[in-house]
């Protein structure tokens, strides 16, 4: 897999904004505006680029925003469990076959992570019988 770095200019893939800035808005815990989001970053960053990047992951249906004077205060739509899931179900989505790729997923977990599996759908299988 590629790792991503700073290109020969020093700027770093939309990606890596993207996920410092989500993780900005993961630890705070409370609603951040584009200005407090980087103060946060400690970055020479824009303000209008902060902007920009908090824009696409609302976009992307990773933040809700409400109004905040002139400006928008930001905040996760879920923790970071929930986002992992949330791209889970979207390369799910779209793809044809999901038995086939749910049979892949499913045949390259680790035992351990079969058996969390198998128990957490034993739980929902008895939670629909009660």
């Amino acid at each position: 897999m590629e790792e991503r770095t700073p290109s020969a200019s020093g700027r770093r893939a939309a990606g890596q904004l993207e996920a410092a800035a989500l993780a900005v808005l993961q630890s705070a815990g409370t609603p951040l505006t584009p200005a407090q989001v980087r103060d946060a970053l400690e970055s020479d960053l824009a303000y209008t680029t902060v902007v920009t990047i908090l824009s696409r992951l609302h976009a992307k249906g990773v933040l809700t925003r409400l109004r905040a004077g002139r400006a928008y205060s930001y905040t996760p739509v879920a923790d970071e469990p929930g986002l992992a899931a949330r791209r889970m179900r979207g390369v799910l989505d779209a793809e044809a076959d999901r038995e086939a790729v749910l049979a892949r997923f499913v045949s390259g977990l680790s035992t351990a992570d079969e058996q969390v599996l198998r128990r957490m759908l034993a739980g929902q299988q008895n939670e629909g019988a009660g």
